[in-house]
């Protein structure tokens, strides 16, 4: 069985819509929405068959990981073989699923995967990326344009291996995450709630890279709109700038063992690609 899981705050009814059709809930595939919102949601506007679609109001803004939790214990419940994390945002051909499926069923070693992502107008995502430095994520957010800056960004996403290739990086997008819940339930892998949104991602992919390979799958591809609200809003920038300190907290700032080791083994496995 595979799960899925949305997380809701007063989410686009038409955007919600699609990355539903996309996915198809089935008796194969249930998927949880996890609402967030102020109000509940009228599943009933949405004009779908919700017969597999299960909806947990929770009166309250929990944050993303925490919604998101919600969600991958009752996929154990159910004794599901992999969950999906899904942005309302997104959309795919529901074709993708069995092929994301196939691949997990025949490289055990794999935890989790991400597909190639694009803009709706075609142009590519660079949403691998190496495990940030404050450094990384300082230049990425104020000072973009530079020159320097660029080729600072260029390595920190990975750019020159072409997005081309399957490659295990320790850090990924939180966009579309396609989970093993055997390792999950393992290791006790879950969001980490101090992350209130934003970096929960990294967070909880660089626990799972511990476990086995986080893997990022160019033979499928699927659309994100990707908003980018922390550069469009200065309470979701606060919001971000409070996550990153939260994150280097944990992992420490400059001085970082497992980020330098997790690195250099990435970037040891694009150049010898080549």
């Amino acid at each position: 069985m595979i799960t899925a899981s949305i997380v809701l705050y007063n989410t686009n009814s038409q955007q919600l819509k699609d990355v539903i059709n996309s996915y198809l809930p089935s008796p194969e595939r249930l998927l949880f929405l996890i609402d967030n919102s102020p109000k509940e949601f009228d599943l009933n506007s949405l004009k779908i068959d919700l017969y597999n679609i299960r909806y947990i109001f929770n009166n309250k803004n929990l944050g993303y990981g925490a919604a998101h939790n919600i969600a991958l214990h009752k996929a154990l419940e159910v004794n599901s073989n992999y969950h999906i994390v899904l942005n309302p945002d997104i959309r795919f051909d529901n074709q993708i699923l069995n092929d994301l499926e196939l691949f997990m069923n025949t490289n055990n070693d794999v935890v989790y995967l991400l597909p190639k992502v694009i803009y709706p107008n075609g142009k590519l995502q660079h949403l691998c990326k190496l495990l940030p430095t404050p450094f990384d994520l300082f230049i990425r957010r104020f000072l973009p344009l530079f020159t320097f800056s660029k080729k600072v960004n260029d390595r920190y996403v990975l750019k020159h291996f072409g997005y081309d290739k399957i490659i295990n990086p320790p850090c990924l997008s939180g966009c579309f995450m396609f989970l093993r819940m055997y390792t999950i339930k393992k290791f006790n892998i879950f969001f980490d709630e101090n992350f209130f949104m934003y970096l929960e991602d990294f967070d909880i992919i660089r626990r799972l890279h511990r476990a086995g390979k986080t893997v990022f799958y160019p033979n499928v591809t699927i659309i994100h709109d990707h908003a980018h609200s922390s550069y469009k809003s200065k309470k979701m920038l606060l919001i971000h700038i409070i996550s990153a300190i939260k994150y280097f907290n944990k992992y420490g700032w400059f001085f970082d063992h497992e980020r330098k080791k997790m690195n250099k083994q990435i970037l040891k496995e694009i150049d010898s690609s080549f």
